[in-house]
C-alpha cells in the first residue's frame, strides 16, 4: 500500500530524477510549452508552479533559491522579469497539462504541459 506516499519515481534514483525536473523545468520556462509524457508532466507541474509563486515574491532570497533550482542563469532573469508580470493577478494554476496519446514506440502515454496565458506573452513580443 502507498498510503501518504507522495511524489513519482519516474524509474530514476533521487539525483537523476531531481536533475531530471531541473532540466524539465528549466525547458518549460524557455519554451512555454513542452512535450513529455504523463507522468513527468504531472511531475514538474508542482516545481513549475512553485518556481512561479517565488518568481511573483521578487526579493533577493526568492531569487536566490530559484536559482538553485533553475540551470540557466537567462531563464532565472526571463521569469523574474516577464513572467512574474503575466502573474501577478493570477493565484496558482500558471501550468495546463494536455493528454496527447500513446508514444508510438514504446505506447507512454504521453502530453503536453504547457504556460497558461504565456501565448500572450509571445505575441507581444512578437510586435
Amino acid at each position: 500500500m502507498r498510503h501518504r506516499v507522495a511524489g513519482r519515481k519516474l524509474g530514476r534514483k533521487s539525483a537523476q530524477r531531481k536533475a531530471l525536473l531541473r532540466g524539465l523545468a528549466t525547458e518549460l520556462i524557455r519554451h512555454g510549452k513542452i512535450q513529455t509524457t504523463e507522468a513527468k508532466a504531472k511531475s514538474v507541474q508542482p516545481v513549475v508552479e512553485k518556481l512561479i509563486t517565488l518568481a511573483k515574491r521578487g526579493d533577493l532570497h526568492a531569487r536566490r533559491l530559484v536559482a538553485g533550482r533553475l540551470y540557466d542563469p537567462a531563464i532565472l532573469q526571463k521569469l523574474f522579469d516577464e513572467l512574474a508580470q503575466i502573474y501577478e493577478s493570477r493565484h496558482g494554476g500558471y501550468t495546463r497539462i494536455y493528454k496527447l496519446g500513446p508514444r508510438k514506440g514504446d505506447g507512454a502515454p504521453m502530453a503536453f504541459i504547457e504556460l497558461v496565458d504565456y501565448h500572450l506573452y509571445e505575441e507581444s513580443q512578437a510586435v
